[in-house]
């Protein structure tokens, strides 16, 4: 079945809420006339209401960068699926590499958060990559079998209905380095093959799974042209709306 791109820019520590809210103005003619495919943007915190509203009807979704599992609690510094969702956050991003590597976001977190997502019907984005090292000591597809498991573990089929993965390469992230189209479709088809095993073959078939690690206006069309790569979780190139529209726009 027909999968519509994603194209979501991840800004991590980056713009404040007036900066967000530049950006969407600045974006929202360069993306005029992109159909056939979802643009987004997951914002800091303290930037999602504005984001949200200056987003209003302009197509670009807004989403958050992680969230508790929990409803409410005693968390200092933590956000809630709901609270997410009321600040205008429509997807979320779960298991980011540096959330894994500096947080210390396990699978089973992120099965925890995937699961608070979906019942906040919150789409969410949940991430897989390997290290360098492990990509060298040949593990890619070990390490990743076992990351999806853990991370979808308990997850329904009718839950996974608005499920989107997206495979970040932990050496390609931030670093110039980009896996090949064909590095990346390997990988990509080997993930759909789990879904298929974990969920069934309406699952592994619907569900969008986006390439992230320097994604970049002068790659992303070779990287789209992969059939098992239907979008893509943009780092740095995000920061700027002409970049960020170039990669909207791949095929324009």
């Amino acid at each position: 079945m027909p999968r519509t791109p994603f194209l979501a820019g991840n800004w991590k520590m980056y713009k404040t809420g007036a900066e967000a809210v530049s950006f969407i103005e600045s974006a929202r003619p360069l993306l005029a006339g992109a159909t056939g495919r979802q643009a987004a943007v997951a914002v800091p915190f303290t930037a999602l209401a504005e984001t949200a509203k200056a987003a209003a009807g302009s197509g670009i979704l807004v989403g958050a960068q992680n969230i508790h599992w929990e409803k409410e609690g005693a968390y200092t510094g933590e956000i809630s699926a709901g609270m997410a969702k009321a600040a205008g956050a429509s997807f979320v991003i779960l298991g980011h590499s540096e959330r894994r590597q500096f947080f210390g976001d396990t699978d089973e977190w992120v099965s925890k958060k995937l699961q608070a997502a979906i019942s906040e019907s919150l789409i969410p984005v949940v991430c897989l990559g390997e290290s360098l090292s492990q990509r060298e000591s040949g593990d890619t597809f070990k390490v990743l079998g076992a990351q999806i498991k853990g991370s979808l573990a308990g997850l329904s089929e009718a839950q996974a209905a608005s499920l989107i993965i997206a495979y970040e390469p932990v050496w390609a992230i931030g670093t110039g380095k980009t896996a090949t189209a064909a590095q990346a479709q390997e990988v990509h088809a080997f993930l759909r093959g789990e879904l298929k095993t974990l969920l069934g073959a309406k699952t592994s078939d619907s569900t969008r799974i986006l390439y992230g690690g320097s994604v970049k206006p002068d790659n992303v069309k070779s990287l789209m042209a992969e059939p098992d790569i239907d979008g893509a979780l943009v780092g740095g190139a995000a920061l700027k709306p002409d970049s960020f529209a170039q990669i909207v726009k791949f095929d324009f």
